[in-house]
């Protein structure tokens, strides 16, 4: 955690509504675009650590689409988890298997999640765990919608001495400098930031 004086929530949504109008702005090709240079640079990012269970986000309010990196060789063999608000520990996530027949359903945020619940995966048995940003930085650190879902849950990897391979997703323009990402205690760093051009 960078030494420094705890940001204020006004700084912290000024930013988020400053990159989420952004990213709301592209139109569909610069869209596509993107999400086709996501799978390479993913796969260069975790290179050869396994990659056997991986779980993803599903784009919301103009995230960027990591669901065409799954096509690339490195990922076809992969079981792909989807986070699922915990009913039983409120402000959590749990990861639950994925297939594209699957139902889906909104939770209480839009998100569409399973509708079922199929079989998960305990947080530390996760080989990647690709989360989605608002902003982040050269450090890792990210900021996100406000909820503090991914940071709780996260956090509890740090008793396990087993840890997935943590890497936010996002386009070029969301990546800050060292130092201009506000940073509260409470934010969890990844171990990667993997970014693709919108242009």
């Amino acid at each position: 955690m960078p030494d420094a004086k705890i940001p204020t929530t006004r700084q912290r949504q000024q930013l988020r509504r400053q990159f989420r109008q952004r990213r709301r702005a592209l139109h569909i090709g610069q869209r596509r675009r993107a999400s086709a240079r996501f799978g390479p640079a993913l796969a260069r990012a975790i290179q050869h650590r396994p990659a056997r269970h991986v779980a993803i986000y599903l784009p919301n309010d103009g995230e960027l689409d990591v669901r065409p990196a799954l096509r690339h060789p490195r990922f076809q063999q992969a079981s792909i988890y989807l986070p699922f608000v915990d009913d039983l520990r409120p402000g959590h996530l749990q990861f639950r298997l994925w297939q594209h027949h699957h139902p889906m359903r909104p939770n209480a945020y839009g998100i569409h999640e399973p509708a079922l619940r199929y079989r998960g995966r305990a947080l530390w048995a996760l080989d990647v765990i690709i989360l989605p940003a608002v902003a982040f930085d050269e450090a890792g650190y990210r900021l996100g919608m406000g909820g503090g879902y991914y940071d709780r849950t996260l956090a509890q990897l740090a008793r396990h001495p087993r840890r997935p391979r943590l890497v936010a997703a996002g386009y070029d323009f969301q990546k800050m400098e060292r130092g201009e990402l506000p940073v509260a205690p409470w934010d969890q760093p990844v171990d990667s930031v993997v970014t693709a051009a919108s242009e």
